[in-house]
């Protein structure tokens, strides 16, 4: 199992918001599409499968493989799990 997360990039890019969270089988693209295409309808701008069964993995993982870098922080309104930042 892989963990697809959602979310939004702030106008200034400096925040990624992490909407949703599913569960879905390890490159299931069909799967993948039908729960990205209505959250980008309703404004989701980033989607990303981790090869994680675990929510707190995969937000961890977002942050370090999208954020620390470039300074930017991610914001889990999915389910309130605040990396760990080095």
């Amino acid at each position: 199992m892989s963990t697809l997360l959602i979310g939004c990039w702030s106008k200034d890019g400096a925040t990624l918001s992490i909407t949703a969270s599913h569960q879905v089988a390890d490159g299931d693209q069909a799967a993948i599409n039908a729960l990205t295409r209505p959250a980008f309808t309703n404004g989701a701008n980033w989607a990303w499968e981790f090869d994680v069964d675990d929510h707190r993995r995969a937000v961890q993982r977002a942050y370090e493989e999208n954020a620390h870098d470039d300074d930017t922080w991610v914001d889990d309104t999915a389910e309130y799990f605040e990396p760990v930042t080095y």
